[in-house]
């Protein structure tokens, strides 16, 4: 098939080189000059595992080209919006914006027949607005939302090999029809493959994604209330995770007590979910989300608590390690990222702070440029008061404890996602602390 994919960030090339890689006809388009000139020369402008690899592919396949011009979609039959939606500056609401804008831009473009897909995650109840638009101006085209699930540092194997597959179609019955036809066809790899698929309304599809970041947030939040409760008692949260992971209603993974969430979805989708429902006039329903949101912003907070008390009350102009600046591993994405916050609020007490991360350190130098950075984990260990791990990065979960401990001067580390083992730190003189740990 010949698709074309509006918006080339993260989501946006992503799957235009996913669907590349599967056979495709691909088009990205974005009106950044910058960025569509390195996708076309094969290098993604953001750090994610293998995706270098299959654009350099797909692009000397000669089956994937990108475009500032969005006259370049002409002659595609299904058309996917993969725009941002970021947080309005000053509100929880979603700015949907950039998908207003990308369906103005392709309705010139567009023939009869044409299927236009969604795959930013909006507001419920802005696809059937999008879908009146459509009818609106006469295009001909259909639309429907297939909502992404992406993993950062997984995302190209969660594209061409993904957990489900879900499809919003229209409300009329032959519209739907031929809209599931063209998606099926898109996705026949997938669905060979046996991979579950989900088939629903505009509304249910919409609601899918937003409903499961929120129950995700939800879990991590409450795994952190358990951790604060658990270091007032003297429990032990990894343990009490790992007791009650064991029952199948509430499951062991996301159950990993820490400094909590970030990223660009979980903590701006739970926000703009919230705000959707006041709109709706059910912000009861969703109340919780505030708290939800409240809980993992003070994981922050204690972490910085903890940095203060063990070095005797005091940071100031004393030397803090900081491992990890991404708000995950596998990712150079800062954008709220608890590391990075940790990182600028220990610098705002005095500390002298030096922070790493195997990819994130030019997204960080650029927003928190008074920060110092070492490029190298021995360079930001080397004459440190305290250690502090906030990204579970592979080669701080592997730290030799003997090794490090040879380098700074003094073995205290705090462990910001409890992905250490204490016995092994603390047999090499460490003061370990993890948080709810005992």
């Amino acid at each position: 098939m010949r698709l074309s994919v509006i918006g080339c960030g993260y989501l946006g090339a992503v799957h235009a080189a996913s669907m590349a890689e599967l056979g495709h006809e691909v088009v990205g388009v974005d009106v950044d000059a910058a960025k569509i000139a390195a996708l076309s020369a094969g290098r993604a402008p953001f750090f994610e595992p293998e995706l270098d690899g299959i654009l350099a592919r797909a692009i000397e396949s000669g089956r994937l080209t990108f475009s500032t011009d969005v006259a370049a979609v002409r002659g595609a039959s299904v058309h996917f919006i993969a725009v941002g939606t970021p947080q309005r500056r000053g509100e929880n609401a979603a700015d949907v914006s950039y998908v207003d804008a990308a369906i103005e831009s392709l309705i010139p473009h567009l023939s009869a027949g044409d299927l236009v897909v969604g795959k930013s995650t909006v507001p419920v109840g802005t696809a059937q607005r999008l879908a009146t638009r459509l009818d609106d101006a006469g295009t001909g085209a259909l639309l429907a939302w297939n909502p992404e699930f992406l993993r950062e540092g997984f995302a190209v194997e969660d594209t061409i090999h993904p957990d489900r597959l879900v499809y919003g179609l229209p409300d009329d019955a032959a519209d739907a029809a031929t809209a599931k036809a063209r998606l099926d066809e898109v996705y026949a790899a997938a669905l060979a493959a046996d991979t579950p698929l989900v088939v629903g309304d505009h509304a249910t599809a919409e609601l899918v994604k937003v409903a499961a970041n929120a129950f995700l947030a939800t879990k991590i939040s409450f795994i952190n209330a358990m951790a604060d409760i658990a270091e007032v008692t003297g429990a032990d949260v990894t343990t009490l995770a790992d007791a009650i992971g064991f029952d199948q209603r509430i499951g062991r993974r996301f159950l990993n007590a820490g400094i909590g969430f970030g990223g660009g979805c979980l903590p701006k989708d739970i926000r703009a979910f919230s705000a959707r429902a006041e709109e709706l006039g059910r912000g009861e329903s969703l109340r919780f989300l505030l708290e939800v949101d409240a809980i993992n912003m003070r994981r922050r907070e204690r972490m910085v608590e903890m940095v203060v008390e063990a070095l005797g009350g005091n940071v100031y102009k004393k030397k803090v390690a900081v491992l990890g600046l991404a708000f995950k591993p596998d990712s150079d994405d800062v954008r709220d990222s608890p590391a990075l916050d940790v990182a600028v609020r220990l610098n705002g007490l005095g500390a002298h702070v030096i922070a790493t991360d195997p990819a994130a350190i030019p997204n960080s130098l650029r927003l928190q440029p008074q920060l110092g950075f070492a490029t190298d984990t021995n360079d930001a260990l080397h004459g440190a008061d305290v250690v502090v791990l906030v990204t579970e990065w592979k080669e701080y979960r592997e730290l030799d404890p003997v090794a490090a401990g040879a380098l700074v001067r003094e073995k205290v580390i705090i462990d910001g996602r409890n992905i250490l083992d204490p016995t092994s730190w603390r047999d090499a003189g460490w003061n370990y602390r993890g948080m709810g740990r005992r």
